[in-house]
């Protein structure tokens, strides 16, 4: 058992009969009360979003988890194949537990959760950001705009990503995975 002093990104607890994982947290100390951390916590079995609120020192059940390094494969429509670079152990996730199943490249290696209890997987870390290609850009037509316009653009796979008006079919592009936004050309 742990208490709200121990909370922390990504940490993986136990709440209402579910398992969740803390997405953001804060700590308020009002003048007049007594503390409390206000949380947002996603679901690990279904991908739903709440915020919570715990009273300062309340006991929170927390969940033991090891991260492994896993080889994204493929994908046969909603489930996504990945391999334990260790141990050549490969597992099938459905789309729903990953944060952005559009920008995964096969050959990525992500980060996965695995609950020690169970041998289940329960989360997908992606990197920060992926490098992928552009296949299909409109043409940029300069002079009709002010300041930071944008077009869209499919990227290798299959995602369209907003970016500026000099970005071409075959430009490698950089992807901030957290927000699918374009970060810079490669």
């Amino acid at each position: 058992m742990a208490t709200t002093s121990d909370i922390k990104n990504g940490l993986c607890i136990k709440f209402n009969h579910d398992i969740y994982k803390i997405v953001e947290f804060l700590h308020v100390k009002p003048g007049k009360g007594p503390a409390f951390v206000r949380t947002k916590l996603k679901s690990l079995t279904n991908g739903k979003v709440l915020d919570n609120t715990f009273s300062a020192g309340h006991k929170i059940e927390t969940v033991r988890v090891e991260t492994h390094t896993f080889q994204y494969l493929y994908n046969e429509g909603v489930d996504f194949h990945f391999m334990n670079t260790e141990t050549f152990e490969q597992i099938t996730l459905h789309r729903d537990v990953l944060d952005a199943p559009d920008l995964l490249k096969e050959g990525t290696n992500v980060m996965v959760q695995i609950n020690t209890e169970t041998d289940m997987p329960l989360a997908v870390d992606m990197p920060a950001n992926i490098i992928l290609e552009v296949t299909y850009a409109e043409p940029g037509v300069k002079g009709n705009t002010a300041t930071n316009a944008t077009k869209p653009a499919t990227v290798e796979t299959g995602a369209t990503v907003n970016v500026p008006l000099f970005i071409n079919e075959g430009d490698k592009i950089k992807i901030d995975t957290a927000t699918g936004k374009y970060m810079e050309r490669v």
